[in-house]
């Protein structure tokens, strides 16, 4: 099997996450780790039996043998080393968000385009099987017609202005740091566009550290949601049909058994589906490296992160403002 060869861009602790799925992916080789730091650099490739080590993302991005590259960079930071990435001939896998605004998403959706290369965000989720198994269960009925949605991402994150999911400059804060899953879910689960969203949120060093949000679609069907830094692990995903309800207790992050359990109208028991032994990050990676490989369509596409970006856009607005916006279409 071809495979694609990949390099990071940085030492950031999301990597511990990826590795093992590099390690499974059958189309997937990684050659090289990169940070501003060779001494760094060195000894993330040694931890993980990585042949080379750069001392610069720049040097990385100007080794021949790099196919691809995963950009965990600060979320200011992903469009400027997508671009250079980009003009290399690089593909990019970037961490989510893809940027900190829908603007600066579709500039560099374009400029991507432009260049020729594959640029996805690093969702992991929508690439699990389950997803494709409960997509399958509402699309054909399952719970009748999706009629509302509620989700939720929180976890405890100490107080520390150092940490850049809470630094302004660094585009920190909830919202973009996990409350972009229920938000993508949400849309994902309705199947359409918010026209309108408003948000209530607790801000400290700068940036929200929880936010809760309302989203009106135009057919008049209402979702709901949280997130923040402030209350214990939840990522749940609750869809309402008209003749039953769906929750997914661990919608973003599954276990290795992964389910979602199903509850029809007027009936007191449950009916679980289940997928078992799946690493969504594996899958992610592979379904990546088909699409460049020219052996499937790039599912999600970029467009989808553009999309997510400008609900985000208007629920950041109406946290600030304190009143209902209207989502830019």
């Amino acid at each position: 099997m071809k495979k694609l060869r990949w390099g990071i861009l940085g030492v950031a602790k999301i990597n511990e996450r990826l590795l093992p799925g590099f390690a499974k992916a059958a189309n997937a080789e990684l050659c090289a780790i990169a940070s501003r730091s060779l001494d760094k650099a060195q000894a993330a490739a040694k931890a993980a039996g990585i042949v080379k080590a750069y001392g610069g993302y720049e040097a990385l991005l100007d080794d021949p043998e790099i196919d691809a590259v995963y950009n965990p960079l600060p979320n200011n930071l992903h469009a400027e080393w997508t671009r250079q990435a980009a003009q290399r001939g690089k593909h990019v896998l970037c961490e989510k968000p893809l940027t900190p605004t829908a603007a600066e998403a579709q500039e560099l959706v374009e400029f991507c385009l432009a260049k020729k290369i594959c640029l996805m965000d690093g969702f992991m989720w929508p690439h699990h099987p389950r997803t494709a198994l409960l997509r399958k269960f509402l699309d054909e009925g399952g719970i009748g017609p999706v009629q509302r949605v509620a989700s939720s991402f929180t976890f405890l994150l100490p107080p520390d202005p150092t940490n850049i999911r809470l630094q302004p400059a660094t585009a920190g804060g909830s919202l973009l740091d996990v409350g972009c899953y229920p938000v993508y879910g949400i849309r994902w689960a309705f199947g359409a566009e918010p026209v309108r969203v408003w948000a209530t949120a607790r801000f400290e060093h700068g940036v929200d550290v929880a936010l809760a949000g309302t989203l009106w679609f135009a057919d008049g069907r209402v979702a709901t949601f949280d997130c923040g830094f402030v209350h214990p692990f939840r990522q749940w995903l609750e869809i309402t049909g008209a003749s039953g309800v769906v929750f997914v207790q661990d919608m973003w992050l599954p276990p290795r058994r992964a389910i979602f359990e199903v509850r029809k109208d007027g009936s007191y028991e449950t009916d679980v589906h289940a997928v078992d032994g799946q690493d969504q990050i594996q899958h992610m990676l592979e379904n990546f490296g088909r699409f460049v490989l020219g052996q499937k369509p790039l599912m999600p596409s970029p467009e989808e992160a553009v999309k997510t970006l400008k609900v985000l856009d208007a629920l950041a607005r109406s946290a600030r403002e304190q009143k209902p916006v209207q989502v830019v279409s």
